[in-house]
Order: C-alpha cells, then sequence, then structure tokens
C-alpha cells in the first residue's frame, strides 16, 4: 500500500464505514497496516483534493501557463494509476493581446475498459481555475484546502476539481475491491475552461470518428445544485450573447468647462443606448427579441411543481435583499427559461476615486444576452444591432457608433428521459434518499452543447456541488458530505447505467 495514494478512500467509503467524524477510525486494517496510527479517514479521502488545490491552475493569466500544464500532469498521472489508457492531445498555441504565443495545456483523453458488451460512459471535467489571491478577500489561502465547520475552502474545491476527484475516487472504489467495472469509462479533461476552452471544440471534431465513437453517454459534472441540502440534474442552460458598444466622438478627450454644452459627448450617447435595452422590470426592449423563445409545454412545467425552492434562502446565498420576482415559478423561469439582459461596464470612462471633469473621446459599453431555445445567434445579433442604431440616429448625434457582438454561445437542453436520467436518478435514490430537483441553470456551460453538437451522444449535468459553493467566489468550498456522497453517487451511478442501458437495449430490440 503505497501512503502517497488515496487508494483506501474509495474502500472505505464503498462500504460505509465512515460517515461523522466522531466515529472510529478505519476498521480494515489488514489493507492500512503501513499508515501513520494517527492518519485517519479523512487524510486519506482529502490528500488528493489538497494537492490539487494547492496547484494555480489559473488559466486566464498567461503567467500561470506552466502551473495550468502541471496540473494536467498530475491528473493523467492519477488517470494512470487507476491503469487507464491516457493521452495527451495537444492544442498548439494561444495568441495573446499583446502578440506573444504561449502554449496551451494539453487535453487529456484517457480510456479504461473496451468490452464491447458494456456501455461506455465519458467524463468531461476542467483542472483549471478562475484566478484568486487572499488579498481579494479570502479568509484562508485560495490554494491550501482548509476545512471550516465541515466545509472545504479553496479555489477549485467545487469548480471543478473536486468533482473530478469523485469520479476517479469512484472508479478506484471498484479497481480498489477487485470488482469488475460495470461500464466502460473516458475521461476527456481540459485546462483552458475558465479562458474559453481555446483549441478544444478543434479537439472534439478530429477525435469524434476515434475517442468519441462508442461512447454512449456524456456526463459533465460542473454545476451546482439548485438548495443547500437537495440534490439535483441538469438539464438545460441558457446561450450567451456577448456585446460591445462604441460611441467615438473627437480626435481627443475634452475639458468639460471649455466644451461642455456644445458638444454631442459620446458618454452621454452610450448611457442612452444601454438605458434603452432593459426595463426596470428585467424586459428586453430590443423588438422581436422573445419571437424565438420556445414555449413552455404543460409536461415541463410540472416539473417546478416539486422543486425545493427557498426564496428567503436564494437571497442569503447571492447576498440581495429583495427579486424583481416574489414566486418560485416566476423566480426559476426568469432565470432558466426566458432571456435575461446585463449591463456589465463601460470601457473608457473614469472611474478612479475622486473627481475628474474630462469629456472621454471614446467609450465602450459591454453588455450580454442570455438566450434560450430556440433563440438563434446571427438573429440575436441583427435585432440588437438594428435596434440600437435606431436608437442612435434618434439623438441626431455628431458620434460615430459602432456595434459588435464578441462572443457567442449556444443554449443547451437535453431530454431527460434519456437512460443516464434514468440511472441518474436511481442513484440519488440511493444514496441520498430523495428524489432528485430537475433543473436548468441560467448560466452557460459551452462545452454541452458542443459535446451535444459534434458527438451527436447523449449529454448529461450530474452536479454535486450545493448552491451555496461559491463557485468563482471568494469563498469557493465544497462540503465533507457533499464530496464523499458524491463519490458515492457517481460510483452508484456506473452500476445503474449498466442497469439501464441494458434494459434501454432490450426495448429497442
Amino acid at each position: 500500500f503505497d501512503p502517497k495514494l488515496s487508494y483506501m478512500a474509495p474502500i472505505s467509503i464503498f462500504r460505509g464505514y465512515y460517515l461523522k467524524k466522531s466515529e472510529p477510525r478505519i476498521e480494515t486494517l489488514s489493507f492500512c497496516m503501513t499508515l501513520d496510527e494517527d492518519m485517519n479517514y479523512d487524510c486519506l479521502l482529502l490528500q488528493n483534493l489538497h494537492k490539487w488545490v494547492a496547484v494555480e491552475s489559473d488559466s486566464v493569466q498567461p503567467q500561470t501557463r506552466q502551473e495550468v500544464i502541471r496540473m494536467i500532469d498530475i491528473a493523467a498521472e492519477n488517470l494512470q494509476a487507476l491503469g487507464a489508457d491516457v493521452t495527451l492531445d495537444n492544442a498548439s498555441f494561444q495568441q495573446l493581446f499583446d502578440g506573444q504565443h504561449i502554449p496551451l495545456p494539453p487535453v487529456i483523453l484517457a480510456k479504461l475498459g473496451k468490452d464491447p458488451l458494456k456501455p461506455t460512459v465519458c467524463f468531461y471535467g476542467h483542472v483549471d481555475v478562475m484566478p484568486a489571491k487572499r488579498e481579494d478577500g479570502w479568509k484562508t489561502d485560495p490554494y491550501t484546502l482548509t476545512e471550516i465547520d465541515g466545509n472545504l475552502y479553496g479555489r477549485g474545491t467545487t469548480d471543478n476539481k473536486g468533482p473530478i476527484l469523485a469520479w476517479i475516487h469512484a472508479v478506484t472504489a471498484f479497481k480498489a475491491l477487485s470488482i469488475d467495472l460495470p461500464v466502460n469509462i473516458k475521461f476527456i479533461i481540459e485546462g483552458m475552461e475558465e479562458a474559453g476552452s481555446i483549441g478544444l471544440e478543434e479537439i472534439i471534431e478530429r477525435e469524434n470518428e476515434r475517442f468519441f465513437s462508442d461512447v454512449d453517454y456524456i456526463v459533465i459534472s460542473d454545476n451546482l445544485w439548485l438548495t443547500t441540502k437537495k440534490p439535483a440534474l441538469t438539464y438545460g442552460t441558457r446561450g450567451n450573447a456577448c456585446f460591445s458598444v462604441e460611441v467615438e466622438g473627437g480626435e481627443k478627450d475634452l475639458h468639460s468647462g471649455g466644451v461642455g454644452g456644445i458638444v454631442h459627448e459620446p458618454m452621454s450617447d452610450l448611457i442612452a443606448l444601454l438605458d434603452s435595452l432593459v426595463n426596470a422590470s428585467g424586459h428586453i426592449l430590443i423588438p422581436g427579441i422573445y419571437d424565438d423563445v420556445a414555449p413552455l409545454t404543460e409536461e415541463e412545467k410540472k416539473l417546478y411543481d416539486t422543486i425545493e425552492f427557498d426564496l428567503q434562502e436564494h437571497k442569503v446565498n447571492i447576498g440581495v435583499k429583495n427579486f424583481i420576482y416574489n414566486t418560485k415559478e416566476d423566480i426559476l423561469l426568469h432565470t432558466w427559461r426566458f432571456p435575461s439582459l446585463s449591463i456589465h461596464g463601460i470601457e473608457g470612462a473614469f472611474y478612479e476615486p475622486g473627481i475628474k471633469t474630462v469629456i472621454p473621446s471614446r467609450v465602450i459599453g459591454k453588455f450580454s444576452i442570455r438566450q434560450v431555445p430556440h433563440m438563434n445567434l446571427s438573429t440575436v445579433e441583427r435585432q440588437v444591432k438594428e435596434y440600437l442604431e435606431d436608437v442612435f440616429s434618434k439623438r441626431n448625434s455628431t458620434n460615430k457608433l459602432r456595434v459588435s457582438m464578441k462572443m457567442g454561445a449556444m443554449p443547451w437542453l437535453a431530454n431527460i428521459n434519456e437512460p443516464q436520467y434514468k440511472a441518474a436518478k436511481k442513484a440519488i435514490q440511493r444514496v441520498f434518499k430523495k428524489d432528485p430537483d430537475m433543473i436548468r441553470d441560467g448560466s452557460t456551460i459551452p462545452i454541452a452543447q458542443i459535446l451535444q453538437d459534434k458527438t451527436k451522444k447523449s449529454v448529461m449535468m450530474f452536479p454535486i456541488g450545493a448552491a451555496d459553493d461559491g463557485e468563482h467566489s471568494q469563498k469557493e468550498k465544497i462540503s465533507r458530505h457533499n464530496y464523499i456522497s458524491g463519490t458515492k453517487v457517481f460510483a452508484s451511478f456506473l452500476l445503474e447505467i449498466s442497469k439501464v442501458h441494458k434494459e434501454s437495449q432490450g426495448d429497442s430490440n
């Protein structure tokens, strides 16, 4: 037994020896004779997460690129320890704004098992993280796994290192107990998700006829439950169309005392344009923007009845006093089911403390529209441009207007009657003793739609993080309970999907 590895953790999980910190130490002493006497179950389960969190795999900052690559290597080593056949697919280089080229981290393509009589499950995850510094407001070192009141704090604990390790531990449980894996399993793990998954789509297209050819189901565990206590399965996300609206005046910034009142000011034009996009009730004012929104069916509407959702808890989780809407249904519909428009910032404006009485010559407003099925990106782009040009023309301004869509990602929607959703429900019932909420996610996870479009395989989102995990925040964490139970539920899912797959194949035959 190698104490550097976490083989014993899944054994204890699988046999259910440990649920609370106060319970006795590991009982499987015959497997643990080389362990230090004071090393308990907690150390075994958490040592990999501690090691992974310690790597500053920030993909957004170029100076930490080598750490991202190191994190990919560590993940590859963990998969090789399972006996997986691991390939590192290099995705070339990334060109920075200054023209410099830096290497992209390779993408992990791993395979374990090739029994043609078993279904093949492919798990997607990412090991890169958002930037984090102690001075940003963290109470703990973001790259040191720290437990407080049963919560494991650190950058990447819930997004997405913790869930990846839960999958690895689930597979390890079968291997360590010499139990034959009920499925073939594949892993595709990248290191650039937080920076837009640069290069990944090209690899997926290239591997569509090889790596993905025998895949039956794709699972993503890169989002959160709706609440802190009840598990959830996600079957849809919104897309995102990011826009830039630029207003340019003269050749240079001007003094407001000398020319204020005699020129059309770019900032005034921009504020008017941004103010015309959405009203105080959150309704988007762009004509035709709601025309292609898929109608709400009765079957879908019924899914909202059983969803557990506490408005007050949700306010606390996101730190606001009031919402625009007052009912569970309205809140969820406007978070998941209808498009929204958010204004994010203004470039070129004075933003530092104090007063600077300048008229900026050029300002750029930034906003985005979270679109839903069946909104078309090109149609949304045309509608936005035509509307803003019309609003601008009515101001009779002499300034120049430029509107452009900088990025677009499609919404994703799955069929909840697919076999893997049925298997996941059974696994959740087995581990958590309750049925999951069937939810959508208001944010955008482009990889779900990319994988579904390119591979034509069934994609499911299977989160283990709770609603208060604070992904991207200064309080990112995953609870000890969710980390342990997440490993259990993933192991149970592998058993259930093998059964449900056989049943579905029998029905089709």
